[in-house]
């Protein structure tokens, strides 16, 4: 990397990409998202999912929140694909995450409908929100100040993400012929409700509480410091997490929240659920969205314990060093997925 400013590499990086508007001879209409169109956008997604990831589905949910967020607004930064029927038959979104820690982050996302497949349309939307990316990254690098204290690097990064599943390798390759390098791998864990939660003991000083929601912003600043060093990840805002703790799947019943001995949270295990998913699986069926110890508690056991509890609750309601621990709790590896990155 050259010592020129991030400004000025995003810069040269978008004068080496040819601006031009998507074209595609199956794609009669290619225009930006308005909130008419979450059915239509949820619609490309199912049809999706049931290929890429028959087990769980995208909840309807989950794009209409997108429309309220603060930081996006999709009359810029998502494009649709409509065919001579006026179907949306592809979609693509650059989501700069709002976020100002030292690094900048744009994820991509989107999907062509699997009939649509293999005939170049997703390296035109993908060619469109990578040239969006960089526009929005233009448009806040001049606006950044110093480092903020406590950031990994001493000088502002940024780069382009977008999350593929492992199983789909046409996906991946859109990616890296745009000029994303696959650079983490995810994997979901499976553990069957059948067999007991195994007990765990509190170490001194630790008791475990259900989620309540008086602690939803101390919470949320317990998952900041517990991520702040994890790979890609940046501190969860106030209205996204609110979207989370307070939408219609999170489960605060079945979330453990653990405590120091001054009520501080210094550990966390949250759970969801939803049954729309079930259907698909063929069982009823609880994810365990985040776990997480603060730096200044970990390696003391407070992970298993607060996973133990959740899956105390739920059986009583019905590629990282991390594998190890949910293996010791039961979990079995099922699907992985990848990120891909081009760092500006």
């Amino acid at each position: 990397m050259t010592e020129n400013t991030l400004t000025e590499r995003i810069a040269e990086l978008r004068a080496s990409i040819p601006a031009a508007e998507p074209a595609h001879p199956d794609v009669t209409q290619w225009r930006t998202a308005t909130p008419d169109d979450i059915d239509a956008i949820h619609a490309v997604h199912a049809a999706s999912d049931a290929v890429d990831h028959p087990t769980w589905i995208t909840p309807r949910e989950d794009v209409a929140d997108t429309f309220d967020l603060p930081h996006i607004d999709h009359s810029r930064d998502t494009i649709l694909a409509l065919d001579a029927e006026g179907a949306v038959i592809a979609f693509g979104s650059a989501f700069l995450h709002p976020a100002r820690a030292g690094e900048l982050t744009v994820h991509l996302g989107g999907s062509v409908r699997p009939d649509h497949r293999r005939r170049g349309i997703g390296s035109q939307v993908l060619a469109w929100q990578v040239a969006r990316g960089l526009a929005q990254l233009a448009e806040v690098a001049p606006t950044l100040g110093p480092v903020p204290e406590g950031s990994p690097t001493d000088a502002w990064t940024a780069d382009l993400k977008v999350y593929g599943e492992e199983s789909q390798p046409d996906q991946q390759a859109i990616a890296e012929r745009a000029g994303l390098t696959a650079e983490r791998w995810f994997t979901t864990m499976e553990r069957d409700m059948a067999t007991p939660a195994p007990e765990v003991a509190a170490p001194d000083g630790i008791r475990v509480v259900a989620y309540t929601h008086d602690r939803d912003e101390d919470a949320r600043l317990a998952r900041n410091d517990a991520f702040r060093d994890h790979w890609g990840s940046l501190p969860s805002q106030p209205e996204s997490w609110a979207k989370f703790v307070g939408g219609p799947f999170f489960r605060s019943d079945l979330s453990r929240l653990a405590l120091d001995a001054d009520g501080r949270i210094v550990g966390f295990s949250l759970a969801s659920v939803n049954e729309e998913d079930w259907e698909a699986l063929g069982a009823t069926h609880s994810y365990i969205d985040l776990i997480g110890v603060v730096r200044d508690h970990r390696r003391r056991g407070i992970a298993p314990l607060t996973v133990a509890s959740s899956l105390a609750a739920i059986g009583a309601a019905s590629p990282t060093g991390a594998n190890s621990l949910y293996e010791g709790l039961g979990f079995t590896a099922t699907e992985r997925s990848v990120a891909l990155v081009r760092h500006v």
